[in-house]
């Protein structure tokens, strides 16, 4: 009986330790994505702020790549990740369409100012959406926050990876949005 106790409790470290890996690290995206469908485009509303002009914006862009940062105003490794979004865009933002998105209740539990003087605080200088009923957040199966999706000029979603990264790892997957 001990013997099936410890293989249990063994086996039971092991799904432990795999669940934190993803937890702290996310699910890293693997295979090849050039046979994927593309997605469909959406309209997301972007707010007035440093970078971002209020309207709208097609998502993924049609005759670029697109970056897309999911952020929530009330999430600390959102906030913690600023800094290497910020240095993410000044070394390919220029080369795709590079936007965050909240996909918090703006209007409901947050307003657009407060978005805003989120972004204001942590430097963000880039467009800014929102995605107050999930729609585009459904659309790319968001599972946590942050959270980021890199998608080819054909549409077809070439990166996708949740939790807190570091510049490199957005560059890296950036770059295979604008090689395919």
């Amino acid at each position: 009986m001990r013997r099936r106790e410890l293989l249990a409790g063994i086996g039971s470290l092991g799904i432990v330790g795999g669940a934190s890996a993803v937890a702290i690290g996310g699910v890293p995206s693997f295979g090849n994505t050039e046979d994927a469908d593309p997605v469909e485009p959406q309209t997301v509303e972007t707010i007035a702020a440093p970078g971002s002009e209020a309207g709208e914006v097609r998502v993924p862009a049609s005759d670029q790549p697109t970056f897309i940062d999911f952020f929530a105003t009330w999430c600390p490794p959102c906030s913690k990740q600023m800094p290497d979004l910020i240095e993410a865009h000044e070394r390919v933002g220029d080369d795709v369409l590079f936007m965050s998105v909240t996909n918090e209740n703006v209007g409901g539990s947050v307003t657009k100012e407060e978005v805003v003087d989120w972004w204001e605080e942590h430097d963000g200088n880039w467009t800014l959406g929102i995605d107050p009923i999930r729609d585009l957040s459904a659309q790319y199966s968001i599972e946590g926050l942050p959270y980021a999706v890199a998608i080819d000029a054909d549409g077809r979603v070439q990166w996708t990876d949740k939790g807190r990264k570091s510049a490199d790892e957005f560059v890296d997957g950036i770059e295979r949005a604008i090689e395919n």
